[in-house]
């Protein structure tokens, strides 16, 4: 029997820099799933977007939201678009993760940023409520990881904000909490000012191994459920 197919949804971005990093991610994580059908779709930006996307899928399909937290895009904009189907599930988003914390303390090590001290955790922000405790817990992985405060901040829609906590703690390093270079990536270099400020997730380079790691177990993750409901 073919195993569903994998709908890997971005948010999208005018970047061409970051479209082409999730772009590859999406490609390496086929590469490793070479028996599954996998597909890319966008809730706002780009183009296909997620339901039209998911409509042309026949049959099972698993959708990962290739967010990195709890929010309306994942349980509305998903949610919806699956809830008609009885073969379609949304998985978890990517964060909070350990592995996600990994990254995060590799892209401080090669931004230069120093030992210690603490550190501020750059999230996009979201007025939805579930993004909180998801952005918190990604702050408190970080801090296990680098054995040093951390705090997080945002970019939009919540407090403290970026440059309120710079504020506090002068000098810290920004560890950039997104997915991919575009528009909150520009914002954090802009609000950072002189702070040391991290690359995202995803680079110019090759996707972190971590990562594709993470998006493959959503997928096994999300067709054990569909396996579950069929049982």
């Amino acid at each position: 029997m073919p195993r569903p197919a994998l709908l890997a949804v971005s948010h999208g971005t005018s970047d061409a820099a970051g479209a082409a990093a999730i772009a590859l991610l999406v490609r390496r994580v086929a590469e490793r799933l070479p028996d599954v059908d996998v597909h890319e779709g966008f809730v706002d930006v780009q183009q296909p977007d997620a339901p039209s996307t998911l409509a042309a899928i026949d049959g099972p399909a698993v959708i990962v939201p290739l967010l990195l937290s709890q929010g309306f895009h994942v349980r509305v904009d998903l949610g919806r678009a699956a809830r008609p189907r009885a073969d379609a599930v949304v998985t978890d988003p990517l964060g909070p993760d350990r592995r996600l914390a990994g990254i995060l303390a590799r892209r401080l090590d090669e931004a230069g940023a120093e030992p210690v001290g603490p550190v501020v955790l750059a999230v996009a922000g979201s007025r939805d409520p579930r993004s909180l405790p998801d952005a918190e817990g990604m702050a408190a992985l970080l801090a296990v990881r680098l054995g040093r405060e951390v705090v997080p901040a945002y970019l939009a829609a919540r407090e403290p904000s970026v440059p309120d906590v710079l504020l506090s703690h002068p000098g810290a390093p920004v560890a950039t909490y997104l997915l991919a270079h575009g528009y909150f990536y520009d914002v954090t270099r802009r609000v950072a000012d002189s702070a040391p400020v991290t690359e995202p997730l995803l680079d110019d380079g090759e996707p972190p191994v971590e990562l594709v790691d993470l998006v493959v177990d959503r997928y096994r993750a999300g067709e054990a459920e569909l396996a579950r409901a069929e049982a």
